[in-house]
């Protein structure tokens, strides 16, 4: 078989409710593209998820897991089962692709430089969403902890990147969110897997980043469109624990004991301040000064817990939008 241009790979858990969706949009969003390979990775869904696939989208080769591995796991098991000259497209199954979001993604992955490209992600309605990242930081902890996340973003001087004429040009970013991402053959050899210690939350941030250490940016298409569905979330405790902790393990590896600290204590005030009026940032404080890597039995329970990979999806976009508002 001819190695294919680009092969698509969607991570699903309990998410039949989405397929549809996706499916319907795929055809549009390849057009101009000659070849392609589409994967799903099913992590162990108890809704009829793969059956929905194998419906909607029989040209699908369909990798079904025993477990809820996470989605790190699940894109590594996608990217095992596809071929090593093509580049790859990382979707989450709550998206609805644009026409020709695929082809201008793969365009920028053209220039030698681009490793990863992702899109505009926008609302059902249209409404441009701030997906964009600065490199986490001593300075955005504390300005979003002591201001709040929409204030530290609307000054600049958060993570996320909420200026709105900056998502209407082309430019290099630290990193995004992963609800679609196109990976280069060249990126995905040097960086290798995905972490699958982050189950959610800080899995796109480290890539980015071993991305940039390789000496490949990430690349912003405002052409590539696609709709994020998102949908209902709601604060887990568990799950809150752990995207606290992921934050504080990802900074920790990077930088020395002092900066650690630094951020480890601007997490910590930002889950006391909130305390009061949350069971999750009541639990979370000690995780922030004391990150440790939750166990399968722990990981496996939060997942269960929100019965599916749309909502986790849509709980980790409201973190990356607004970690540090009162939820």
């Amino acid at each position: 078989m001819a190695t294919p241009e680009v092969t698509l790979i969607v991570v699903t858990y309990n998410s039949r409710a989405h397929i549809a969706r996706l499916a319907e949009s795929i055809p549009g969003a390849l057009s101009g593209v000659e070849d392609w390979r589409l994967i799903v990775v099913d992590n162990a869904s108890a809704d009829g998820t793969s059956d929905a696939v194998r419906e909607l989208l029989p040209a699908a080769h369909l990798i079904e897991q025993d477990r809820n591995l996470g989605y790190a796991a699940g894109i590594n098991a996608g990217v095992k089962a596809c071929e090593r000259q093509a580049n790859v497209v990382v979707l989450n199954p709550d998206v609805r692709l644009h026409d020709e979001c695929v082809k201008r993604l793969l365009n920028a992955l053209d220039e030698k430089e681009v490793g990863i490209a992702v899109p505009r992600l926008c609302t059902g309605d249209g409404v441009t969403s701030f997906s964009l990242r600065r490199e986490p930081s001593i300075r955005s902890v504390w300005a979003e902890a002591i201001l709040g996340g929409r204030r530290a973003a609307r000054l600049g001087i958060s993570e996320v990147i909420a200026d709105q004429t900056a998502y209407v040009t082309a430019q290099d970013v630290d990193w995004a969110t992963g609800a679609v991402m196109a990976i280069s053959v060249a990126c995905r050899k040097a960086v290798g897997n995905w972490d699958e210690s982050f189950f959610l939350y800080s899995e796109e941030v480290d890539y980015c980043r071993r991305a940039r250490q390789a000496g490949f940016v990430v690349r912003y298409v405002p052409s590539a469109v696609a709709e994020h569905a998102g949908g209902d979330y709601g604060t887990s405790v568990a799950l809150w624990r752990i995207l606290v902790g992921n934050r504080a393990r990802d900074y920790r590896r990077h930088h020395g004991l002092a900066k650690s600290a630094l951020f480890q204590a601007g997490l910590a005030f930002n889950e006391l301040l909130r305390a009061p009026r949350s069971s999750a940032h009541r639990a979370s404080v000690g995780v922030a000064l004391r990150p440790h890597d939750p166990g399968r039995a722990q990981i496996d329970r939060t997942a269960d817990s929100f019965g599916s990979q749309s909502r986790l999806s849509a709980y980790h976009d409201k973190v990356h939008s607004n970690f540090n508002s009162c939820q």
